[in-house]
């Protein structure tokens, strides 16, 4: 385990101004020791040689100010380190959200979601030890330790002497301790990572537990998984005091070398008393700003545990590039982001040259698994088009690719979705915004507020008519934008929520004039009477020049639309885009 992480440096860079604050203070905490030492040298060897208490009011005074010294710059010390870790946390914290953003929900719903956050959270809080005592010591270390061990060979050079060859025995102890204990470290780490996972786990699902009569069999696992962390706790403690006293012990046992032979030197009057007693004084300051290293190492861990998973996803983000950002301004569910920006792509100008969408060869992976195999399609603008096929086909693939939460290949154009085949659009490019268009997603995402926050999420100055008439739209006349909500949609039916969540796609798509809108399964919670008000309202959309995309196994709404587009595994190569002009029996000819 490194001392310092490079990363941090590169990643944080209040880090940076942290060492130099930190490097100067530690300066003055040296030259302030230093001076202690002389001071109080002078006052003993003066007294013991008979000056009366006027002729050492001087020094005396001196040596009080440096005592004040000493206290103020160890309180400016901590105070730096304190507020160091607070502006290191925020900005790390903002790094890993925005590699999060950059990686999409593809890359986190192939992790654990929980554990995710407790790294973000409390595991950076761990960060607070790491800069509040570990980082302190260190830069002291560096900083103090030569100039110490300089000071003392110019006064004595046998001592210095003495000093130089026994103080690296002290690093050779902390490495062979860290390569012991490292390990150890790491095991309490993802205890910890999976006792809170367990546990939060567990209160989110708490209600379903307990219908099912398996909620004593989770308090069972939630123990045993809080014996295993005791466990590991109790042995990096163990680990941590045998280390201090193997510290401990090799630095005594250095000063009671150097005081050996001062004593001895002292006697036979090679040495005077004034050198004799500075050395003393000032030998075990050399070693203490590397006792206390070692000994804040094992407080630091779980900081320095947290920050590797850290820098692990923002390297991760950085790797994706802003291609996989591109879905950022979308928001939850299809959010405002920045209400009247201009689109980057070119896809204003107005319903009579607001085209549509194409979608050319487009190939989607997660690893060696293809989930959309060379997929060709087009949404034409003033129609509603529908994507149907059987779980597995790729139709959430096809969104998220439309979103820019996962990589893929092949070609999405704006402005040709019309169906004449002429080939023309523009390209959406990697890491380009999605300000042409509006999304709502399966599950209906709230946060915590009155409804009219959710419908106009993201929009600085929202409008209010407008929201309303977006909930009407989708069949939600009968919510009132005043009404408060939770985050799990507490205050809302089912139905309600989804209503809502598909009446902010809609206020988006007004509200910046949005080309293209895509619905995900938007009435899996409906009614057929609130089913058939929403497909009305789809075609209202429509109307209005969009080019409206509808994901849906609901035949209700397969049936209402003007076209559909049939997916089917990617394993078999085929895809179907018709008109659907002729039902008969439900089934489209």
């Amino acid at each position: 385990m490194r001392p310092v992480d490079p990363r941090l440096l590169r990643y944080a860079a209040a880090a940076r101004s942290f060492f130099l604050i930190g490097g100067g203070v530690a300066l003055l905490q040296t030259a302030a020791t230093v001076a202690f030492a002389y001071l109080v040298t002078q006052l003993i060897v003066r007294a013991i040689a008979g000056e009366q208490l006027p002729a050492l009011a001087g020094p005396l005074a001196a040596l009080g100010g440096v005592v004040v010294l000493r206290f103020v710059l160890a309180w400016a010390s901590e105070a730096s380190a304190l507020r160091g870790a607070a502006v290191v946390k925020s900005q790390l914290r903002t790094r890993v959200l925005d590699a999060i953003t950059r990686l999409g929900p593809g890359w986190l719903a192939a992790r654990n979601s929980t554990a995710v956050g407790v790294t973000t959270g409390p595991g950076l809080d761990a960060l607070d030890t790491y800069f509040a005592r570990y980082l302190p010591q260190l830069v002291l270390t560096a900083v103090a330790m030569p100039i110490v061990v300089v000071v003392i060979w110019w006064q004595d050079w046998i001592s210095g002497l003495t000093v130089a060859l026994t103080l690296p025995l002290i690093p050779v102890f902390m490495i062979l301790i860290g390569w012991a204990t490292q390990s150890v470290q790491q095991k309490q780490w993802e205890k910890l990572t999976r006792l809170s996972t367990a546990f939060l786990d567990v209160v989110g699902g708490l209600s379903t537990l307990t219908v099912y009569g398996r909620q004593h069999r989770q308090a069972g696992r939630i123990r045993q998984v809080t014996e295993e962390y005791r466990g590991e706790t109790m042995r990096v403690l163990r680990i941590s005091f045998l280390s201090g006293f193997a510290l401990e012990l090799a630095a005594s046992l250095s000063v009671a070398l150097v005081a050996v032979s001062i004593g001895v030197r002292l006697i036979d009057g090679s040495l005077g008393l004034g050198v004799g007693l500075f050395v003393l004084l000032l030998a075990p300051e050399a070693f203490l700003p590397i006792r206390n290293v070692g000994a804040q190492f094992h407080a630091a861990a779980d900081g320095i545990a947290a920050a590797e998973e850290v820098f692990a996803i923002i390297g991760a983000g950085a790797g994706a590039g802003a291609g996989a950002s591109a879905g950022a301004d979308v928001g939850l569910g299809g959010g405002v982001a920045s209400a009247g920006v201009s689109d980057a792509q070119g896809a204003r100008g107005g319903r009579s040259g607001r085209g549509g969408l194409r979608i050319a060869d487009l190939t989607v992976r997660y690893g060696d698994t293809v989930a959309l195999d060379g997929f060709s399609a087009e949404v034409p603008a003033g129609a509603v088009t529908a994507l149907s096929g059987p779980s597995g086909s790729g139709k959430t693939s096809l969104v998220n690719a439309l979103l820019g939460f996962v990589p893929h290949d092949g070609r999405i154009l704006l402005g040709d979705g019309d169906g004449d085949g002429d080939g023309g659009g523009r390209a959406v490019t990697d890491g380009a915004g999605r300000a042409w268009l509006a999304w709502a997603g399966q599950q209906p995402k709230l946060i915590s507020g009155p409804v009219a926050g959710n419908v106009t999420l993201g929009d600085t100055a929202p409008d209010a008519v407008l929201a309303r008439a977006a909930l009407d739209l989708v069949g939600g006349s009968d919510i009132s934008l005043e009404t408060v909500v939770d985050p799990s949609g507490g205050g809302l039916s089912g139905g309600q929520a989804q209503r809502v969540s598909n009446a902010r796609a809609v206020y988006r798509a007004r509200r910046l004039d949005c080309p293209v809108i895509v619905f995900d399964e938007p009435t899996s919670a409906l009614d057929a009477v609130a089913e058939e008000r929403f497909t009305a309202g789809l075609h209202e959309l429509a109307d209005e020049g969009r080019a409206v995309l509808v994901v849906s196994h609901r035949r209700a709404v397969i049936d209402a639309a003007d076209r559909e587009i049939t997916l089917e595994p990617a394993h078999s190569g085929l895809h179907v885009d018709v008109d659907v002009d002729v039902v008969v029996d439900g089934a489209v000819t």
